[in-house]
């Protein structure tokens, strides 16, 4: 069941799109507390699920989190806030509950972490919906929840495929090479992504023509050798004269405005930018048809960034700033001095108070930002799908971004954002799945080996061995960090073999995102979804059920030879070295120790399960699903949902 509440005058997000009539009861589970906020009084045993995109394990209890998009890299355990707003919580314990706060603002959420017993719920303004959410069991709710929020975006098969990624490929060359390594060592490969040097002076729909010449035939070139370009696309519209982009936003008055009325002006890679107002819809129209410049190049698909919306700086605040610096550089700077000063310098990126200092176009009204900043991002990547499907009907483009709201998954998906190559970034990537997929976005995935920082031959295999799993599948770094494509490896014949792994999956990974979006259910769950009275499953983080076949779980800790599962049921551990090398057999429930090397796929297909597996190719263009075979349990059968290519058809087949 569904209960619609509303609390003084909310500002349309679209999260929701089925009509439900709002409800005339008192709010169950929570009270009011007067200073725009709701509480719940935790049991000891209660679970919080949720949130989406955020630190820490998949229960959220013990910490303080909030909901405000931020271009933050620091993705550590102090952290209260990442790229999405995702404020949908499930509550399992003594109540079961799901509830989703409607709100577009900044909104925190104190989950047990003044007192263990409470969680208290707090918005900037109190006008928001409410939807409270029960049902027989966790899957359930979710179901429900993901029914109202509308169908998960679909993404091409090939982006199913591996994906080579760093920012700092500065010319066609560079990627002539990548593309050249990957084939002649016979590493399968789908995708090549350009950051933001293929621009000419990080334009928006431009094309560096001497670093990225001719491009139309280079995107040519790489898709006869079976490889994707995909290019990224910023928020900001670099502020110069003669680009037709800036002046067209300028002569239709399509930028956020400031107090003045004037066209804000922040700064993020060209320098001083103006941030078109995607809550417009004819802004979002506009801005969607420009990918058609880019698309008409011969490019497949796109990576949405900075659209939280990043500020290195506002024009005004730079400003204010730069003249108490100077009046600070005359004194004798003592402590209270040069911690001013540092708190300036550290304070002008992506401060919140730019927020209130630019505005929105909403149903005829002008908003400051800060009343729905969250929604940015979200309307950026609908811009986008609206566009594809009238400049593309036929075939599927690939999106993805990376600030988000609820919403948005039905456009796009997103990336995890600018991580570190962190051990405990890959347990996180792991831990953020299920509830991303509770709140729709099931196209996900983190940057395999981690974005900053120096990877590891290690962590690129372990990692390789957690991704080979996930719908969203690239290596992605940052320059000036150690390069991490496989080929640069040592041992690169076993990541060869990881990905080659992958690509036999490919049949029943695709098929099983694809039933979840359909059915709107998940792809990724706790254990404890599937088995609600089993005290251990409740309490295990580092494992997850894949589908209805699959349990994951990959080795996180630097070093080690293998790791402790917890199985609550009979399943059959596979071993896998490559496609055709692996091993089977059957593990009795409890908790055990199993044996995983650097170079071996450890997973678990559950009782009576199987799953269909393919012949590595290199390209899912050149994948042969015609003679798939099955590991499993003998008998098993497997409902495979297939489609072709990119084409919008599905079928449901039945094979043993």
């Amino acid at each position: 069941m569904i209960q619609k509440y509303v609390f003084g005058s909310p500002i349309e997000t679209d999260a929701v799109v089925e009509d439900i009539p709002v409800s005339g009861e008192k709010l169950p589970f929570f009270e009011l507390t007067g200073d725009n906020g709701f509480l719940y009084q935790l049991a000891e045993k209660d679970i919080v699920y949720g949130l989406g995109e955020q630190v820490r394990g998949i229960n959220k209890r013990g910490w303080k989190y909030v909901s405000c998009n931020s271009d933050n890299p620091h993705h550590q355990e102090d952290t209260v806030s990442l790229y999405g707003a995702h404020n949908f919580l499930l509550i399992s314990g003594e109540e079961l509950f799901g509830v989703f706060f409607d709100y577009p603002g900044s909104m925190s959420f104190d989950i047990g972490f003044t007192r263990r017993d409470t969680m208290k719920v707090l918005t900037s303004d109190f006008n928001l919906y409410v939807y409270i959410i029960t049902g027989e069991n966790e899957k359930e709710i979710v179901k429900q929840f993901r029914r109202i929020i509308g169908q998960s975006y679909i993404a091409p098969k090939w982006a199913f495929g591996y994906g080579q990624s760093r920012w700092g490929y500065k010319s066609a060359d560079e990627i002539r090479t990548v593309a050249e390594e990957y084939r002649k060592r016979n590493i399968p490969i789908d995708s090549i992504y350009l950051d933001i040097d293929y621009m000419e002076h990080y334009k928006d729909f431009t094309v560096n023509e001497e670093t990225f010449p001719e491009i139309e035939k280079f995107c040519a070139e790489m898709k006869a050798m079976g490889i994707h370009l995909v290019p990224i696309i910023d928020a900001g519209v670099k502020i110069e004269k003669g680009y037709s982009v800036y002046e067209e936003g300028v002569r239709n008055n399509y930028f956020c405005k400031d107090e003045n009325g004037n066209d804000f002006t922040g700064a993020v890679w060209p320098g001083r930018v103006h941030f078109p107002d995607f809550l417009d819809p004819e802004v979002r129209k506009w801005f969607g048809e420009k990918y058609s410049i880019l698309l008409e190049k011969g490019f497949d698909g796109f990576w949405n960034d900075m659209n939280e919306p990043a500020i290195f700086y506002s024009e005004k605040r730079l400003a204010s700033v730069m003249e108490r610096i100077n009046e600070l550089s005359k004194e004798n700077m003592g402590t209270d001095g040069f911690f001013e000063f540092t708190g300036l310098v550290n304070g002008i990126s992506n401060n919140t108070g730019d927020y209130d200092c630019f505005f929105h176009k909403v149903d005829g009204k002008m908003l400051p930002h800060s009343k729905v900043h969250n929604l940015y991002g979200y309307n950026m990547t609908k811009a986008a799908g609206e566009a594809f499907k009238k400049l593309s009907p036929e075939k599927r483009i690939l999106m993805f971004s990376r600030s988000s709201y609820i919403g948005a998954h039905r456009y796009g998906g997103i990336w995890q954002g600018d991580n570190k190559s962190w051990w405990s970034h890959l347990l996180m990537n792991l831990q953020m799945m299920p509830s991303l997929n509770m709140t729709g976005f099931l196209y996900t995935g983190a940057d395999t080996g981690g974005f900053g920082s120096d990877t590891t031959e290690d962590l690129m295999l372990r990692w390789l061995q957690l991704s080979v799993f996930l719908p969203l599948f690239r290596n992605h770094s940052a320059q000036g960090t150690r390069p991490q494509e496989l080929y640069r490896f040592e041992n690169c014949e076993d990541c060869k073999r990881m990905i080659e792994i992958r690509y036999g999956l490919i049949p029943y990974l695709y098929s099983e995102y694809r039933k979840a979006i359909l059915r709107d259910e998940m792809m990724y769950r706790p254990l404890a979804f599937d088995f609600r009275e089993d005290e251990d499953a409740r309490s295990v983080e580092d494992q997850l059920l894949l589908g209805n076949e699959l349990m994951i779980a990959p080795v996180y800790k630097q070093n080690a030879t293998g790791r402790y599962v917890y199985l609550p049921e009979e399943m059959m551990l596979v071993r896998m070295r490559s496609p055709e090398d692996f091993e089977t057999e059957t593990v009795e429930p409890g908790h055990h120790y199993i044996r995983a090397e650097l170079n071996e796929l450890v997973f678990f297909i559950r009782k009576d399960k199987a799953i269909p597996f393919g012949t590595a190719a290199p390209d899912t263009a050149r994948l042969d699903t015609s003679s798939l075979r099955f590991i499993g349990y003998p008998e098993a059968g497997y409902e495979l949902c297939e489609e072709e290519g990119t084409s919008v058809l599905h079928m449901f087949e039945e094979h043993k």
